[in-house]
């Protein structure tokens, strides 16, 4: 059978995690108390359910405080055969209060004691055992609901054979850094072809940008640098049954280096791993 569990602060895209889930053909569940979730798991075990591809439900803060402490005790209470994935979303706290703000929407645990801010740094720490649990944690903050509901599909979902889903983001430093990033790498060291007028306006996808890059030796010397770090260890972190892993390349603005980086690896290493993906955060977010 399988289970995903839905969870992060309020405001994050949980909502739109869920139905995205939901078209998927699971049986989805919002707002489960966690102490009555291996009862759902028993009763999804049913014929009746056969026809659902899994069960998904949404965990969220307003859970008894020992049930939250307790979550690693409960998902190991589930009946053998679950094959049980924890999706973890977040976003800066900046984004966040301005979703509250934009929406009017109460966050579930602020009341005239306890203000916006503070109640988003309270459900973090109330969460906290959840996300260390998490098999997957994105950051949403720079993502439109278009964007998360792909990232479901493509890094969630993903293919029947389990494989490591590696995905490659460029960003840029001046925007803060990816929260959601297991490995990031600086490329800030390369000639900024923001500099040169007729570059400018261009990005790392355009080939004049990619010429010049392309002609100083360092952007090769730093390419091969960092393949011969992922050829090292990117078979080691699937051998240890690592499901998803996030690689950010970072510039000052997110424009021109990074993106190149990152799209020359991910052309690199989509003809060796079956599930690679590419994103490029500021030129989506613009």
């Amino acid at each position: 059978m399988e289970l995903v569990i839905i969870s992060g602060r309020s405001g994050s895209g949980k909502s739109t995690a869920l139905h995205q889930l939901e078209d998927e053909g699971y049986y989805c569940i919002d707002n489960l108390p966690l102490g009555l979730l291996p009862a759902l798991v028993e009763q999804t075990f049913r014929d009746e359910f056969a026809h659902f591809r899994g069960a998904a439900v949404c965990i969220d803060a307003r859970n008894a405080w020992k049930d939250l402490q307790d979550f690693n005790a409960i998902l190991d209470s589930l009946p053998e055969g679950v094959n049980c994935q924890v999706l973890f979303l977040d976003a800066q706290d900046a984004a966040l209060i301005k979703r509250f703000s934009e929406t009017r929407r109460k966050h579930p645990l602020s009341d005239h004691n306890l203000p916006l801010a503070d109640a988003i740094l309270r459900e973090r720490e109330l969460l906290e055992p959840i996300a260390s649990a998490a098999s997957l944690v994105l950051d949403t903050s720079q993502l439109t609901i278009y964007e998360l509901r792909d990232a479901i599909r493509q890094r969630l979902l993903g293919d029947c054979n389990r494989s490591m889903s590696i995905l490659f983001q460029s960003f840029g430093f001046k925007r803060g850094v990816p929260a959601d990033a297991d490995l990031m790498f600086d490329v800030r060291m390369l000639p900024n072809p923001h500099w040169v007028k007729e570059l400018r306006m261009m990005s790392g996808l355009d080939e004049p940008v990619r010429e010049f890059l392309e002609a100083r030796a360092a952007t090769h010397e730093l390419f091969n640098s960092i393949a011969d770090y992922l050829d090292r260890w990117l078979p080691a972190y699937a051998d240890s049954n690592r499901s998803y892993m996030t690689i950010a390349v970072g510039c000052t603005g997110g424009q021109h280096r990074s993106v190149y980086l990152a799209d020359r690896l991910y052309q690199h290493y989509r003809q060796q791993f079956p599930q690679v993906h590419l994103r490029h955060r500021e030129l989506h977010a613009s």
